[in-house]
């Protein structure tokens, strides 16, 4: 069972993302009241807002971490219509600021006309990549050539969605039998447009990305995509979180010598599940993609995990303000934190997200349990969700013996 620690948040309005980094010891978190929070773990295991700063002159959406081999970097987006890097310096110009850090902006990215919605790093064997995504329906890709220097990005790839963005995500898999690629989700309303989610694969021929499925199948506002890591598999898992939980499976199409198109996918819904009973705003894997939470308007996450014949079921649910979850005894009950959902929900429908208060597990968070950020604690810990193990039976000896091997087991003893 997990034990919900309360963290005074003091942001004056809705958190919107909350965002670990690569190790599990550093937290960040943004809010409609324009700023972003660094906070860091202490050895006690407390959380300590360690930096506090504003970043945009609107809303902020999203917050992300670079991987660290990259530095301490951060990115974020707004309603402005911007995307901002940051990055944390150690002050050595004097006595008075030695050892004391401290955030700086590197960058601000304009290209958009739009509310930037979602930004996300690509993959570290990419290099320093960064992606946004907007309501004007384009997918902006843009480089660092220098890592030393990070006021320079330069914008590599434009791609038209021609649906209005609200979420992207690269797949992590960095096998050579994969192209770069990424899913991108939309929060269109107009019911007659199909396919809320798009695949977008890179082209070696080309250099290009050019689309490469579109999921038909799902026609409702999708808030949160995010593909499982890849740990050898041929195909991809992709989670959406739209009206209800959806897991997908991409299976590759065996494709001929002489194309040169993107690779075509065998698309098969594996799993979908409405227990939220209202909106899904995240979906997030842990490190070896064996559970995927999920959290929504019910004021709860909501952890799945597949048996060994590949159904998905549910293995535990998170209360989101603390207290325990009543009348749930089919279920695990847990507590532990439900992340910010964007501006159109209420703070009551939010249910304990408040810009004063979030929850989160007294846990490391970190690589052996990655929850792409924000929702899980460890994978060691979430095998207490699991149903109860299956004792071992006890192997009991025959209740009666034949009397050729009663006589064998007397002349045995006889010897």
């Amino acid at each position: 069972m997990f034990v919900a620690q309360s963290i005074a948040a003091d942001h004056k309005d809705l958190i919107h993302d909350v965002s670990y980094d690569f190790h599990g010891r550093r937290m960040a978190t943004c809010s409609s009241d324009q700023s972003v929070k660094v906070w860091d773990k202490s050895e006690n295991g407390e959380w300590q807002c360690t930096a506090s700063w504003k970043t945009h002159s609107g809303s902020v959406w999203r917050v992300t971490w670079a991987h660290p081999e990259f530095g301490q970097v951060l990115a974020s987006c707004s309603f402005d219509r911007t995307a901002a890097v940051w990055e944390e310096i150690v002050g050595e110009s004097n006595d008075k600021q030695r050892g004391l850090s401290h955030w700086i902006k590197r960058t601000t990215l304009v290209d958009s006309r739009t509310s930037v919605t979602d930004v996300k790093f690509a993959p570290k064997y990419m290099g320093l990549m960064l992606t946004t995504c907007s309501a004007d329906g384009v997918v902006r890709i843009y480089e660092a050539p220098d890592v030393m220097n990070l006021s320079q990005w330069s914008l590599q790839h434009e791609i038209s969605c021609k649906l209005s963005c609200s979420c992207i995500s690269w797949n992590p898999s960095s096998s050579r039998a994969h192209p770069p690629m990424f899913a991108v989700g939309s929060d269109d309303s107009n019911v007659t447009s199909v396919g809320k989610v798009q695949i977008f694969e890179y082209n070696e021929n080309t250099r290009k990305y050019a689309k490469a499925e579109t999921l038909s199948t799902i026609t409702d506002v999708v808030h949160d995509i995010s593909f499982a890591p890849n740990l050898g598999r041929s195909f991809h898992v992709l989670a959406v979180a739209t009206k209800d939980v959806r897991i997908v499976n991409l299976v590759p199409k065996r494709k001929e010598s002489t194309s040169a198109g993107p690779t075509k996918f065998d698309v098969e819904v594996v799993a979908q599940f409405d227990n939220h009973n209202s909106q899904v705003w995240r979906v997030s894997w842990n490190i070896t993609s064996t559970v995927l939470a999920s959290s929504g308007d019910d004021g709860c996450v909501r952890l799945w995990k597949a048996n060994y014949m590949g159904k998905w079921k549910s293995t535990g649910i998170l209360k989101g303000d603390g207290s325990p979850l009543m009348g749930s005894s089919s279920q695990p009950t847990s507590m532990s934190t439900v992340v910010g959902a964007p501006a159109q929900i209420s703070q009551n429908a939010f249910n304990g997200v408040s810009g004063k208060r979030y929850f989160v597990p007294p846990l490391d968070p970190p690589r052996a349990g990655m929850w792409c950020g924000h929702l899980l604690p460890p994978s060691s810990q979430l095998e207490q969700c699991d149903a109860e193990p299956v004792q071992p039976q006890q192997q009991s000896l025959p209740h009666r013996l034949s009397s050729k091997a009663l006589a064998s087991l007397a002349e045995v003893d006889g010897q």
